[in-house]
């Protein structure tokens, strides 16, 4: 599953799953541009840290809930990687709350980074993918968007949504030779689920076969395979990464 010299960008790369996913990458040989929207210094030190070992790895400020800096990435793509072959859409938050308390702006909030950004930047990529000569796209949704989830109910809408997207423009590009995949984490380790009581933790380990919080690692190695040409005949799909949570018939 060598990624060596494939361009690739990678939204919300500065922590969590996005660190994990630009890391792994990186060390398969791939030239990796990273976004991140607030959180400088972690970000500019994982370029300092995988360049130090001789990786291709650059970042630029973005937030892909605006518009203009979604337009602004793709000179940064054609600057730096000279194109592109893989996006990798896993830029996200979170506003939970239950829904007689949500407010529309938690809601707003959610959806304009969560799917709307997904939709925005995608749609400002197609240019340099459908140039590629395989072109790839992750959408990371999550097991909320399949599951749903108390008190995310703006989350859970916006991941729904995302493999809604998902299927969809796997239809248009198949032609292309574009894949469009989604990877659905479920209870993974990172900064949010740190946040979560150990009440709640464990309640979710009970309901997980493998019995387990899952790593990030787990999830950049999915999206290395989609990322991957191993996975050249597979589009429109949704993997699921959650130790056997979700189940379908």
């Amino acid at each position: 599953m060598n990624l060596n010299q494939k361009r690739i960008l990678i939204t919300g790369g500065s922590r969590g799953i996005g660190k994990a996913i630009v890391e792994r990458f990186a060390e398969e040989g791939a030239h990796v541009l990273f976004t991140y929207k607030s959180n400088m210094a972690s970000a500019l030190d994982i370029v300092d840290v995988l360049s130090a070992k001789g990786y291709h790895v650059h970042t630029v400020k973005a937030d892909v809930s605006v518009e203009e800096d979604c337009k602004a990435l793709l000179k940064h793509v054609q600057d730096t990687l000279g194109g592109l072959d893989v996006l990798v859409n896993n830029a996200g938050i979170t506003r939970d709350t239950l829904m007689l308390r949500m407010t529309i702006n938690q809601y707003d909030d959610v959806m304009n980074t969560n799917l709307r950004g997904v939709w925005m930047l995608t749609q400002v990529m197609l240019k340099p993918l459908l140039k590629s000569e395989k072109g790839k796209i992750i959408n990371i949704s999550s097991v909320s968007g399949i599951l749903g989830n108390a008190g995310q109910t703006n989350y859970s809408a916006a991941k729904a949504g995302v493999i809604g997207f998902t299927k969809a423009l796997a239809r248009e590009l198949g032609g292309r030779d574009i894949n469009v995949n989604a990877i659905a984490p479920g209870f993974i380790k990172t900064e949010m689920t740190d946040q979560l009581p150990e009440e709640i933790l464990n309640q979710a380990i009970q309901q997980i076969p493998l019995k387990r919080i899952g790593d990030v690692k787990d999830i950049a190695n999915a999206a290395l395979f989609l990322a991957s040409n191993q996975s050249d005949y597979i589009t429109g799909q949704t993997l699921v990464v959650d130790g056997g949570m979700v189940m379908p018939s």
